[in-house]
């Protein structure tokens, strides 16, 4: 039997939705598409936001703009210690669409499709004479806002959306570069429940053109 290509959409999210798959807030789920993203973590928001003064909120809160100062201060290594072994990073790339169509990104393509393991290697060619695109490094600002945050079905898991923009100058002669895009994470609480690790990040830039030399940065 022949299938419309136009019914493609409608029935990818029938099988979503068939396997109990919850779509997220930026329009998940992309890590199930993506070859590095089998070991991701699936835990999906169950809830309403929770509100400013839960604590999870304040920690989740405190948490991004921490990690917001070790990436603006290229703190790169300390950055890692923030993620979980089985972190699933992953910016697709964004498309225009029209709103029948039922997807907004390239399927199966990524700016970043990442692991722990490739995460770390690009953080240990930071450190060799061989990181030219960042030597001189850039000048990085992380402005981090709108964060709202939603309880899961895990208890010490917990799903985090904010927004983003990255400020980005290097040398002295080209204009700098303004990255504007939506990220949802999960985070999970630490083994010794202390604190908080990056369990899985989907990035969603504003832009379908990224006019940017390169991305050898982390939003």
């Amino acid at each position: 039997m022949t299938v419309d290509s136009s019914d493609r959409p409608t029935q990818a999210k029938a099988e979503q939705e068939k396997a109990g798959v919850r779509a997220t807030g930026n329009g998940g789920p992309y890590s199930a598409e993506s070859r590095l993203g089998g070991h991701a973590p699936t835990t999906q928001r169950v809830a309403r936001s929770l509100p400013f003064s839960d604590e999870r909120h304040l920690q989740a809160h405190h948490w991004l703009v921490e990690e917001a100062y070790l990436l603006d201060a290229q703190h790169y290594e300390d950055w890692l210690g923030l993620l979980t072994e089985d972190i699933h990073y992953i910016m697709p790339v964004r498309v225009t669409t029209a709103m029948s169509a039922g997807y907004d990104s390239a399927p199966k393509m990524a700016h970043f499709d990442e692991n722990k393991y490739s995460l770390s290697r690009r953080v240990a060619r930071f450190l060799t004479e061989h990181a030219w695109t960042e030597d001189p490094p850039s000048r990085l600002r992380h402005y981090v806002a709108n964060v709202r945050t939603f309880a899961s079905e895990k208890p010490d898991e917990i799903v985090v959306d904010s927004a983003v923009l990255l400020y980005r100058s290097r040398g002295d002669v080209r204009e700098a570069t303004v990255l504007s895009a939506g990220r949802e994470d999960l985070l999970r609480r630490t083994p010794d429940g202390t604190g908080w690790q990056l369990a899985r990040r989907t990035i969603l830039v504003d832009d379908s053109v990224l006019r940017t030399q390169n991305l050898a940065i982390f939003l």
